[in-house]
């Protein structure tokens, strides 16, 4: 995907965002937080190798994966190790079996934020990438 805003600095995709707060000050993503929309800093765990069409963000103890709203646009597939910014829903997901082994096959091992089951993810509107 193209940047939508470029500075000397950072890239950023989806649509312009704001300040953000770190993904640790959010007690935890998950029931508390469905449905709202959250600004979050963190730094990138994985990312999809393929497309870059989502990631695993991490702060301290918190994990979250990060998709991208309406598959609209991705992320370089070279950001892992990176403090990103972006903003998006939090939302609910049941995740299969093969949901699981599909995201662990693209990220190239496996993630405590993509396993079988209930999970918590943000639907990113806007991702802020450093250039490097």
């Amino acid at each position: 995907s193209e940047p939508v805003a470029t500075t000397d600095t950072t890239e950023t995709f989806g649509s312009l965002l704001d300040e953000a707060v770190p993904l640790v000050e959010l007690a935890d993503v998950g029931a508390a937080n469905l449905g709202e929309t959250v600004r979050i800093e963190a730094r990138v765990s994985q990312v999809c190798q393929k497309k870059g069409c989502f990631f695993i963000a991490v702060d301290g103890n918190s994990t979250v994966r990060v998709s991208f709203k309406d598959y609209g646009f991705f992320v370089p597939t070279d950001v892992s190790g990176k403090r990103l910014m972006f903003v998006g829903e939090v939302i609910e997901k049941e995740l299969s079996a093969e949901e699981v082994e599909h995201f662990t096959k693209d990220m190239g091992e496996a993630s405590a934020a993509v396993a079988p089951g209930k999970t918590y993810e943000i639907v990113a509107t806007a991702v802020r990438v450093p250039r490097s």
